[in-house]
């Protein structure tokens, strides 16, 4: 079985001035597999947020390969980047990333609409799911924070994308509601067999992951079976 996701020594460099000033990611290499749920640890500042945005096809690495579903980003261009996470990928964000003027409901058939496939009864189904039945007429502001996270996921899921990306999926939330999303998050993905890649902070992610990844320095490590997270 190939990878789903595959980097091989990316290397991610921001310049000043015309002058190299710091490595974001330096030589990041990964595997991950088709349905793995994965936890990418590391301290703020430590590369997770970069690694997903260039696996996203947001940003691009100073060098390095980077393929996802079998398709090589850099090779895709920008309208097949575009193409790819409007189609493929979801995303779920520490702060929700839900329009303010849009309902729950809105907010997920817009994901709909953005693929092509403008089904509003499959966008009222994915809310159900989420325990958000009778909900779907309410705007963010009238949600609590783990309800808004719900409709974030319901929005990320409802397309059947092949992976997920979740940047500080409970960063916003307090711990139990954050364990919640999390449950969520991990049953979702397990029952569709969709790829998540989930960058935190938090150790409590490790235990809704096949596999624990920890970034340092810009590389990543794989954590051994059964080892405590520390950050």
């Amino acid at each position: 079985m190939g990878s789903m996701i595959s980097t091989i020594d990316v290397w991610k460099q921001y310049t000043q001035d015309g002058r190299e000033e710091t490595s974001a990611l330096a030589g990041a290499s990964m595997e991950i597999a088709p349905g793995e749920i994965v936890a990418l640890l590391g301290k703020s500042g430590s590369g997770k947020t970069t690694l997903l945005n260039l696996v996203a096809g947001l940003d691009q690495p100073t060098r390095g390969s980077i393929e996802v579903d079998g398709q090589d980003l850099h090779l895709l261009g920008e309208a097949g980047r575009t193409r790819l996470r409007r189609l493929r990928l979801g995303f779920v964000f520490q702060f929700f990333n839900l329009l303010p003027t849009l309902t729950a409901f809105e907010n997920v058939f817009l994901s709909l609409e953005l693929a092509g496939v403008p089904d509003r009864e499959r966008a009222i189904k994915a809310l159900a799911n989420l325990g958000l039945k009778g909900k779907e007429a309410r705007y963010p502001h009238e949600l609590s924070g783990g309800e808004q996270q719900r409709v974030a996921i319901a929005r990320a899921m409802v397309k059947n994308p092949v992976v997920i990306l979740a940047d500080e999926p409970t960063g916003n939330l307090d711990n139990r509601t954050g364990e919640e999303v999390l449950a969520l998050l991990h049953r979702e993905c397990r029952e569709s067999m969709t790829t998540l890649v989930m960058a935190s902070h938090s150790p409590l992610t490790a235990r809704y992951s096949d596999r624990v990844l920890r970034m340092v320095d810009g590389v990543l490590r794989e954590e051994a079976p059964g080892m405590r997270v520390f950050l």
